[in-house]
This record gives C-alpha cells, sequence and structure tokens, in this order.
C-alpha cells in the first residue's frame, strides 16, 4: 500500500511539473512571437554598471540600453530601491516591458559572511552548508537579487592557485556533496518563493586545474581525469537542479569553454540533460579572441552555436548576432533558443509574475545581517577551524591569566570576511581581540602589540590592495613594532600570534609562486620563539600553504581560513573551549612547493616508493620525503579518537549485494567532540589503473568523552564504479581494500571481495 501511495504522488508530482511546463512554454512563445530580432538578441546581454569585482572592463550607457530592450539582465548593484529603479527602466519603458534578471557574486553570503568555500568544505557538514547557503538566498533576495553567481566547484590540487579559497578542494565525492548542499541551500524547493535565488554553478568546466597554479592557464587533461575526478561536481549540482551554468576562461582540448560545443552541448544538455540557462564568465566571449579563435563576429557565433545563452558585459552577442544571422553564419533558430532559456530563467524566478518580487525594503530592514543570521554564521564558522597542532593540550586556553595577542591580523576588521566578500561590510566584523574580549571578559589581561605588517613587499602590497587597503603599513619602523611584540610577549603566559595572508593574497587573480607566509610575519614569529613562551598560531589563509618552520615551532596551531562577519568571535570560541575544533581538511598542505600539485588519490607508478628502499629508481625525491606535512581530511581535536578494527558482515560484494562496514570509535581524551569518521576504497586490479585511495562515505559523530560507538557504512558496487576506456562508468569484480580513520593517512584496513 506504502509503496502505491508513494507511485501515485510521483505521478501526481510529474503531472504538475508537466502541466507547469506547458503553462511556460506557451507564455514564452507568445512573448517570442512578438519580439524583433534585436530584441530577442538583448535578451542575451548581462551588463553591469560598476560595481562588480571580476573584471576592468564596465558596461557603458547602461541605463540607456535597458530602455532600447538591449539588456537581459545585470549585476553590480543591490539594495530594493536601487534594484526597483532599474527595473523599472525595463518594465516601464521598453515596447514589451521584459522584466531584467538581477545577479551577483554571493560566493559565502551576502551581507552577513561566512567562512571561505574552502574553510566551509572542511566543516565537512553538508547541512551547515546548505544553511548558509539558505541564509544568503535569503538576505540576497531581500537585497533585489535573483541569481547567484556560485557555486564554485572546481576541484582543484594545486594551492598556488588563488581560487582555491573559492572551492571545496580537492575531492570529487566531498565535492559534489557540496555542490548539491549549496543549490538546494539557494534554490530552495520552488523559485518562485521569492526568498530564493537561482544558483550558477561554475567554473564550467576544469577551471580548478589550471597550469601552475596560475590564473586563467591553459588545462590539458585526458578525457579519464575529467570524468572521474574534475566533472562529478558540476555533474552533481545538475542533478540537484542548478538552474545556470557558467562557462569558463579555459580552454578544454584545445577549444575555449565557452565556444566548445562538446562541452555546452554535448556533455551538458545531451548527456547530462541540463535545461537551463548557460552565462559566459566576465567577457569571457571576447577573451575567446585572445585564445586565437578569430575575431569578435566568428567568436560569438562559435559561442551561440555551442550552447551559450547569456554574454556577460563584453557585448559580442549584442554587437555582431544581427549581422551574422544576416549573412548566415548563425541561424535564427540558434537565437531563439537562447532568447528562450533566459526567459525560462526568469518566468522560473516569477519575474513575470511580479517584476519587483525580491525588492522589499522591509524585509531587507529585518533580513540583513540580522542577529539570527550572525548567529548562524558564528555557529558554521567555528565548525570550519582545523586545529593542525596542539602540542602538551596548549589548547583550549584557560579564561585566566595574561595572553599577548600579536599579529596584524589580530585587531583587524577587513580581512576577517575573506575575498569574494562583494556585499560584506568590513565595520560590520568582529576583531580577534573583539571576539576574545566578548568570550573572556575581563577574566583575562590581553596585552595587544601589532607586531609587524602583513607584508613589507610593495609590489605585492600594491596589488593585494586593488580593491581597498587591505594591508596598511605602520608608520613605525618593522623593529619597533617587533620589539613592542616581543615585550608583551615576555610578560604573557601564552602567546596567540594571529598571522597570514590578507583577504585578496587569495582568490581571482591571486595567484602565489611562494606559498609561505610573508618575510615580515615570520621574523615576527621568530623573534617570538626566541621567547621562549607557548606559542598559539591562528592562521588566516584562503589556500594551504607550507608551514614546515610554523610546525616544528609553534606549540600549536589553529586555521582558522577567514571566517567571516563573525570570525573573531568563533575564534575566540575555539581557542577558550566554547565549542571543540572538529574541521578537517578539504585540501592536501604541501610538505614544499615542489611537491604541488599534491593530493591524496594519486596514482601509484611502476616503481613506488616505500619507507625503508634503497636510495635510486624509486618514484620520489633525492631532497624531500613524497608525503605531505597535512594529509587530506586531516584535523586535530581537544579531546583524542581511537579506531577499532574493521569488520565487514560480508566479505563478498556483488551487484546483488551490498557490504556493511563496521567498526568502533572512542573517544579517549577529556573533552566531549566531534570526529569525522572517513571511509576510502582501493581498488587493487582493474582495467584502468586507479588511485591508491578514494573517499567513498565519511560519518560525523559526537561523542561523551569515555564514550564508544559503532560506527557503520554501507558499500554498494556503485560505490566502487569508476570511468573505463569509453568514458562509462562500470563496476569489475576482483579485490579491493578499505580504509576507515579520521585522515587519508591514519587508518585501518580491511579486505573486500568484489563478485
Amino acid at each position: 500500500m506504502k509503496k502505491v501511495l508513494t507511485i501515485c504522488i510521483a505521478f501526481i508530482i510529474a503531472g504538475s511539473v508537466r502541466a507547469q511546463d506547458a503553462k511556460m512554454d506557451a507564455f514564452i512563445s507568445n512573448l517570442m512571437s512578438k519580439m524583433t530580432i534585436d530584441e530577442k538578441i538583448g535578451q542575451l546581454n548581462l551588463v553591469t554598471p560598476g560595481g562588480a569585482v571580476t573584471g576592468s572592463v564596465v558596461s557603458k550607457d547602461v541605463d540607456d540600453k535597458i530602455r532600447k530592450g538591449m539588456v537581459g539582465g545585470l549585476f553590480g548593484i543591490t539594495g530594493p530601491d536601487k534594484v526597483r529603479q532599474a527595473q523599472d527602466i525595463a518594465v516601464k519603458n521598453t515596447r514589451l516591458h521584459i522584466p531584467l534578471i538581477f545577479g551577483l557574486d554571493v560566493i559565502h553570503g551576502h551581507r552577513t559572511i561566512f567562512p571561505i568555500p574552502l574553510g566551509l568544505s572542511c566543516s565537512w557538514d553538508t547541512d551547515l552548508i546548505e544553511k548558509s547557503a539558505m541564509i544568503a538566498a535569503r538576505e540576497a533576495s531581500a537585497d533585489g537579487l535573483a541569481w547567484a553567481f556560485s557555486p564554485m566547484v572546481d576541484i582543484a590540487r594545486d594551492p598556488r592557485w588563488g581560487r582555491v579559497s573559492e572551492g571545496s578542494g580537492e575531492d570529487p565525492y566531498l565535492g559534489s556533496l557540496i555542490a548539491a548542499a549549496v543549490v538546494r541551500g539557494y534554490q530552495g524547493k520552488d523559485l518562485r518563493n521569492t526568498e530564493t535565488v537561482m544558483a550558477c554553478v561554475k567554473h564550467f568546466a576544469l577551471y580548478g586545474a589550471a597550469e601552475a597554479g596560475r590564473e586563467y592557464n591553459t588545462v590539458d587533461m585526458s578525457r579519464i581525469k575529467m570524468y572521474q575526478y574534475y566533472l562529478p561536481p558540476y555533474k552533481a549540482a545538475v542533478d540537484a537542479g542548478v538552474g545556470s551554468v557558467m562557462s569558463s576562461f579555459n580552454e578544454i582540448d584545445g577549444i575555449p569553454a565557452t565556444g566548445n560545443r562538446w562541452l555546452l552541448t554535448d556533455l551538458l544538455r545531451n548527456q547530462w540533460k541540463f535545461n537551463g540557462m548557460v552565462v559566459s564568465d566576465y567577457t569571457s566571449l571576447n577573451e575567446m579572441e585572445a585564445h586565437g579563435m578569430g575575431g569578435l563576429p566568428t567568436i560569438a557565433a562559435l559561442a551561440l552555436h555551442a550552447g551559450l545563452d547569456m554574454d556577460m558585459v563584453g557585448e559580442g552577442f549584442l554587437t555582431t548576432l544581427k549581422k551574422s544571422l544576416q549573412e548566415g553564419k548563425i541561424t535564427q533558430k540558434e537565437i531563439d533558443q537562447a532568447c528562450r532559456r533566459v526567459l525560462e530563467a526568469k518566468y522560473k524566478l516569477g519575474l513575470f509574475m511580479d517584476p519587483y518580487n525580491r525588492m522589499n525594503t522591509e524585509r531587507a530592514v529585518k533580513e540583513l545581517l540580522s542577529g539570527d543570521n550572525r548567529k548562524a554564521a558564528r555557529e558554521i564558522a567555528a565548525h570550519s577551524f582545523v586545529l593542525l597542532k596542539n602540542n602538551d593540550q596548549v589548547l583550549p586556553l584557560k579564561k585566566s591569566g595574561t595572553i599577548a595577542l600579536v599579529g596584524p591580523l589580530a585587531d583587524n576588521h577587513r580581512n576577517m570576511l575573506g575575498t569574494w566578500s562583494v556585499s560584506g561590510d568590513p565595520s560590520k566584523s568582529v576583531s580577534v581581540l573583539e571576539g576574545i574580549k566578548n568570550v573572556v571578559g575581563s577574566g583575562v589581561n590581553i596585552l595587544y602589540a601589532k607586531g609587524a605588517n602583513i607584508s613589507d613587499d610593495s609590489f605585492l602590497v600594491k596589488r593585494t590592495n586593488v580593491f581597498g587597503a587591505e594591508i596598511e603599513a605602520e608608520s613605525r619602523t618593522a623593529q619597533a613594532m617587533l620589539d613592542e611584540a616581543v615585550s608583551a610577549a615576555e610578560k604573557s603566559d601564552v602567546v596567540v600570534a594571529v598571522l597570514g595572508e590578507a583577504a585578496d593574497m587569495s582568490g581571482e587573480s591571486s595567484s602565489r609562486g611562494d606559498i609561505t607566509i610573508p618575510e615580515s610575519q615570520e621574523n615576527l614569529l621568530k623573534a617570538l620563539v626566541h621567547t621562549g613562551k607557548p606559542i598559539v598560531l591562528v592562521l588566516f589563509n584562503g589556500r594551504p600553504l607550507i608551514l614546515n618552520w610554523e610546525n616544528q615551532h609553534m606549540s600549536a596551531i589553529l586555521d582558522t581560513w577567514f571566517g567571516g562577519t563573525e570570525a573573531g568571535n568563533a575564534i575566540a570560541d575555539v581557542l577558550f573551549g566554547n565549542y571543540n575544533p572538529s574541521g578537517k581538511l578539504s585540501m592536501t598542505f604541501p610538505l614544499n612547493q615542489g611537491q604541488i600539485p599534491i593530493y591524496y588519490n594519486a596514482k601509484n607508478t611502476g616503481r613506488p616508493f616505500h619507507a625503508g628502499d634503497g636510495p635510486k629508481f624509486k618514484s620520489d625525491y633525492l631532497d624531500m620525503p613524497n608525503e605531505p606535512l597535512y594529509p587530506f581530511g586531516y584535523g586535530l581535536s581537544y579531546t583524542k579518537f581511537s579506531y577499532g578494527p574493521i569488520s565487514l558482515d560480508n566479505k563478498n560484494i556483488s551487484k546483488t549485494q551490498p557490504v556493511h562496514i563496521m567498526l568502533t570509535v572512542t573517544n579517549t581524551g577529556n573533552y566531549d567532540g566531534e570526529e569525522t569518521v572517513q571511509l576510502y576504497i582501493r581498488d587493487m586490479v582493474a582495467s584502468v589503473t586507479q588511485p591508491i585511495m578514494e573517499l567513498k562515505k565519511f560519518q560525523k559523530v559526537y561523542l561523551k568523552k569515555g564514550e564508544s560507538r559503532e560506527v557503520s557504512f554501507t558499500l554498494s558496487t556503485n560505490d566502487l564504479k569508476f570511468v573505463n576506456s569509453d568514458l562509462k562508468w562500470v563496476y569489475e569484480a576482483g579485490a579491493f581494500k578499505v580504509f576507515a580513520g579520521g585522515n587519508s593517512r591514519d587508518v585501518v584496513e580491511g579486505d573486500l571481495m568484489g563478485k
């Protein structure tokens, strides 16, 4: 009976969807029958009047173009009143009154800023990540927006690339779960709900594999690597119902993504059945000319034929498509199809029913930076932090005594938000100094000293400060600041050094060749070490850094990424034990820059290196180990967890018989805490070489001190599939290894046989 009821409900839902689609098709067909070719091409034009931070080009004469029906969407403005003014032009002063769609780079929050996406991914908590996206959607929609240019789901293995800060790290399984969670958080169940925004998964595709970690650089990889490791998060977003897709700057198989028909049509639409809108990245259409694909008319036609629907800022479509149509270089059908997809997005968002449905000043006042939103931001930030080291239980700190709080990021508001906090207000952020005072009150004597500038490298400072003064030089000399910090340290019980990168030392166009802590801050740390006091290093960073010296000399290291609006409060919560850190790395930290790219799910070689092997003719280095400093999945707690042996209910797995994997995890320390139990597999023999380890499942468990719990996972043959030479996901019977642990290095293992 229950099964019959489920089937009936499914039929009812499917019928309702078909009815809605038919209604939408009829509405848009009727509208398009009235549109001129110029009006259709105008819908394909996405412009910015300024205020966007993704490129140097700004659209001109925007108001006039809207009046002439030459604009389909707008980004770079926020606020119900400002957005309403622009919408008024489109709705009241154009022939067919077609509303605009308003978008923005809502990357990790809108007004209330959450941790950068790389930090969020280290929570390994998809419910919290979805919640952060839902709050961001509520704020953005209250601020007049209907479209968020995120999530960024690019798999990245090279921490030199600045945009690792915007993604979810190196693993396709974790990245896929997060991609789907963000889409759900933004879009909800119905885009007509005015508290939602349409998500835009980006950058399609493979952008995170830029050679040498250099922004906008070439990408070149095999199709197997593409399908198995880099494409899954985009596919997960599509399967979650994402409304739009943004093409990437890079080329794929020698053709830039924005003009790549295999990518945008054959793969995205025909194989994956995506039926939403595709938009270019900022002037990526025009940039195909620099790639060597031809002049503007040629590349605009190429992009339209490839399946691009909307041209961001470059106006290549606007200025060339009509003539190209007249010359027979493109077809009316191609223009109509792109126009229809743009109009469908607006219809799904309810903009034809009410063009002003996300322009409510009263809701904006109530929603933006609300107390509840800030409370959630504080909780989520604390869950994103990763404890990298904690010798002799230096942490948590006592809520008494004297603390020397030093470093250029200790009393800093501007850099709490991190990169891509477009609508965030740094003045509303909580600094680390303020956060500590909020948490401990007058119980702790705090001696604050800046100690150093973030960097004294004038070239780096100039480039980092493009969007504002994130690195502010002191009028005092470096030695004077250093002396002040050392004096404070000598009077303290413990030193908390708050150091790292400025916000825009990562992010777009922020690749770094040297991913160590800047020299000015290294000098500060070395001087502090000479005092002999225990030092807790609180890191701000948008990427994995090289931390060998720090790992050797610091008593404790807490990686806080960029925690957002509530960063200071959340950091204090963790430092003083109000929350026991539970974050796990979603990206490997190299031991040496020469190891890059480095990632946990690498393949074996014909000459793998093993400890104790001879000095030559193995896959290793002469001057450093193969192993990273901190592996994927790594993260400590104030307590300790032990793992019992793996047991399987059946050591044979088949297409009709899954396997249940059990192990006991025990909290053996002195604090209650959360542990992320990770399950990995290795396919020992396959028709295509497989990695030494792949994440397949994980669970977060909360254990009181002394508590033990059996954690179980279910594996099916679907979990054991890989991409074969025909680019098909297949399962092959044979031997498998199963690993479980608190990170990808420290695991217990078992054997499994596939039938």
